[in-house]
């Protein structure tokens, strides 16, 4: 059977699922099939939440799927934060830092933080984050090797620096490079070599 690929580029304010036959509140959330008309049995490879953006991989592959959501493969994030990061906040985050994870304490893996020297350029904002209005704002990018819920906006706000816009941008060796919001592009097969 023939399977099919795409990576996307999702926008802020969008669930990481196709659709939902829950309740109304959830109807008037917006859902990854407003993007594109994908085939039967597509799913996300992993998920970003509702108000992160950015690389999201798609695949009718099951088996596939559960391969890259176990098998630790980098994940590359840019996070504008709320005030200038200090060194020593930079280096706890890549010690790992306690977090809450449903109500359990987790403490995260290593991984790579480095300080953005300037801001990257990346589509405009969505226009309900009120970023920078009251003090000024710093970037870094964070390399993890895991994912758990909402955890970057977590480890960011225990050493001090909340997260005010998170965006993916690399999954393995799959980049977002130019794509803009909203945006779906088919992949081979040979592109998950990650």
């Amino acid at each position: 059977m023939e399977q099919y690929h795409f990576k996307i580029y999702k926008p802020f304010g969008m669930l990481s699922q196709m659709t939902s036959s829950e309740d109304r509140q959830l109807r008037k959330k917006h859902f990854l099939s407003e993007l594109y008309d994908f085939p039967k049995g597509i799913m996300p490879i992993g998920r970003l939440d509702e108000k992160s953006e950015g690389l999201l991989l798609m695949t009718t592959d099951g088996k596939l799927s559960d391969t890259i959501n176990s098998s630790g493969i980098e994940k590359e994030y840019l996070a504008q934060l709320d005030g200038e990061i200090t060194g020593e906040a930079i280096e706890m985050l890549s010690k790992g830092v306690r977090i809450g994870i449903f109500g359990k304490n987790y403490s995260t893996k290593p991984c790579v933080v480095k300080l953005l020297d300037a801001a990257p350029t990346l589509p405009e904002a969505d226009s309900s984050l009120r970023i920078g209005r009251h003090r000024t704002t710093s970037w870094i990018s964070i390399t993890l090797t895991e994912g758990k819920f909402r955890q970057i906006r977590k480890m960011t706000a225990v050493v001090g620096f909340p997260t005010q816009r998170l965006i993916r941008v690399r999954i393995g060796n799959i980049h977002i490079n130019r794509m803009v919001p909203r945006e779906v592009l088919p992949l081979a097969s040979k592109a998950f070599s990650i």
